[in-house]
């Protein structure tokens, strides 16, 4: 029996041996596979965390371009106030300029010829020293308003007026001479 028990021992190492191969490439197989799913959902993953992440990068970019943007055009604004402020000012130191009585009297004729049939001429108190002989040559009631700068008002015998002062004209030119300035400073 001990040629039958080698038989059988043989046979049985033999299917052993086969049921083992077939299990190792079994699980060779089925560990391939599962290495190959996962190197594609890794492969999938990176592409869509890389797609996310230029996403979020173009996002970053856009929203720094934005307050870049939001920045300059708030520094060319305050610019452009800061120079508003100094062209007021500069038009403040025309009142103590010598030539100043002859500004106003060419403020005067521009508005008198809007103005035809005026019956009076009002400047700052400050100022009548200045027009109250033009005032008088053009037959004209000088009269005083404090509240009036750098300019005049000719009022009309029917009580219409029409001012004309250095702010305003500023003010009207501004809508003009602001673009065109800031065209200057930035291109």
């Amino acid at each position: 029996m001990s040629k039958l028990a080698e038989i059988l021992q043989a046979e049985a190492g033999a299917e052993i041996e086969e049921i083992t191969a077939a299990a190792d490439s079994q699980a060779a197989k089925i560990v391939s596979e599962a290495k190959s799913q996962a190197e594609d959902r890794i492969a999938e993953q990176k592409k869509k965390l890389e797609a996310e992440a230029r996403a979020a990068n173009q996002g970053a970019q856009s929203a720094a371009d934005l307050i870049v943007a939001s920045a300059r055009t708030q520094a060319r604004g305050e610019v452009l106030d800061q120079l508003w402020q100094k062209v007021h000012l500069a038009l403040e130191e025309i009142a103590a300029q010598t030539d100043y009585g002859e500004i106003l009297q060419a403020l005067a004729r521009e508005a008198r010829r809007v103005a035809p049939g005026a019956a009076a001429l009002v400047v700052n108190p400050d100022d009548q020293d200045k027009v109250k002989d033009w005032a008088r040559e053009q037959g004209l009631e000088l009269q005083t308003d404090p509240h009036l700068r750098l300019g005049v008002r000719i009022v009309g015998q029917s009580g219409a007026s029409v001012e004309n002062t250095l702010p305003e004209r500023l003010h009207r030119a501004w809508g003009t001479l602001g673009p065109e300035v800031a065209k200057i400073l930035w291109e």
